[in-house]
């Protein structure tokens, strides 16, 4: 069914949520018909915060909001949809629109087969009522489904649409780009060359896909990377507890904006244990690029000012190779945390793939490394 169609038999005004790749149809006509309004339209930093936004709307306006994300959000905003919303609490209804990564029977990524599994459970245990859109939904089914999500919404209950792959369409064009030159997956091959044998803790999507093929085309041992392929916003958080746990030990995150921005409250706890043996590198260019490319608040604010204020020692942001080299080496040989912000453009190769070790095994061999080194 057409996004368009979908939230006109919804009916809302206002949306905010992080972008999903199986809602990429859905996001792309929300950009295309607000961009970014904070009165209608926000990609918020996670899905808590989109909770906290919409119950924001609702206590001003007395309408319902509508909150998008990945299933893999769920956990996100238990805290607020069990502590906040709930009928037994302030009663304020929303609707939730969740794509339904690793539904059962379908292929999916690893990290996406439990929360799949759990998806309805979820929301079910949270005293949301469901209803499913696949691609042989029709509109009078919807229509219908939304009469009687009213009534409950009427109560102070929330609601769900739990979208299948494939379920949401949307004809417009839309291409989300910025103005720097150097490409992600090449930012990561200098990380590898520097960083040589230390072990990197990447963060969740195409980052951790092009880590694997880079060590793949250099016929490198994947032991020395811990891909995070799942648990989006924590892969900086991995590294630290690593770091201090190997004080003679380099350790590299590769960091992502929209990963930073989901639980910027790590870097405070980074900043603070002042883990001189972390290099925790962010690559920014400003999109939610693996799901789509719809733009993060990240393009918009300096985090290497935010880094220093949590009390990371040394920030640098750069925007050329020669300067990434430049901070790479020197962060090699300084005793000291640092954060590198590598500002990127938005892009991929088409024919980029996926991890091939199974997750256990990653863990696995990753573990043996780390316990061979001081």
């Amino acid at each position: 069914m057409e996004a368009e169609k979908i939230l006109d038999i919804i009916g809302a005004d206002f949306y905010t949520g992080v972008p999903d790749s199986q809602l990429k149809a859905l996001c792309d006509y929300l950009m295309d018909t607000y961009g970014i309004d904070f009165r209608h339209h926000v990609i918020a930093a996670n899905e808590g915060n989109c909770t906290a936004l919409a119950a924001g709307y609702h206590l001003a306006t007395g309408k319902i909001p509508v909150v998008y994300l990945q299933n893999s959000g769920e956990g996100n905003i238990i805290n607020p949809v069990a502590s906040l919303l709930n009928d037994q609490v302030y009663a304020i209804p929303m609707i939730f629109i969740v794509g339904w990564r690793g539904e059962p029977g379908v292929h999916d990524e690893p990290q996406h087969i439990y929360q799949g599994k759990i998806t309805l459970k979820l929301l079910e245990d949270m005293d949301i009522r469901t209803f499913i859109l696949d691609k042989e939904t029709k509109e009078d089914e919807l229509r219908n489904a939304m009469g009687k999500f009213q009534a409950v919404l009427a109560t102070g209950k929330s609601v769900a649409f739990v979208v299948r792959k494939g379920a949401v369409s949307y004809n417009g064009k839309i291409k989300y780009e910025n103005n720097y030159t150097m490409s992600r997956e090449e930012i990561i091959r200098h990380i590898v060359a520097v960083s040589e044998k230390d072990p990197i803790i990447s963060t969740t999507g195409k980052a951790s896909r092009e880590l694997f093929e880079i060590r793949e085309a250099n016929g490198q041992d994947h032991k020395y990377d811990f891909l995070t392929v799942g648990s989006m916003g924590h892969s900086s958080s991995i590294a630290l507890g690593a770091a201090v746990q190997k004080p003679g030990t380099k350790i590299w995150c590769i960091d992502g904006d929209g990963a930073v921005l989901m639980h910027m409250g790590a870097m405070a706890v980074i900043g603070t244990c002042g883990c001189g043996n972390l290099v925790h590198v962010v690559i920014n260019n400003g999109a939610h690029e693996t799901v789509g490319g719809m733009p993060t608040a990240a393009g918009n604010i300096e985090l290497t000012k935010i880094a220093s204020a949590c009390g990371y020692g040394y920030t640098v942001c750069v925007d050329d190779f020669d300067a990434l080299d430049k901070e790479l080496n020197a962060a090699k040989k300084r005793n000291g945390l640092t954060l590198i912000e590598a500002r990127a453009a938005i892009g991929a190769r088409d024919d980029l793939g996926r991890p091939t070790t199974p997750a256990i095994e990653n863990k696995r061999n990753f573990m043996e490394y780390l316990s061979t080194l001081a």
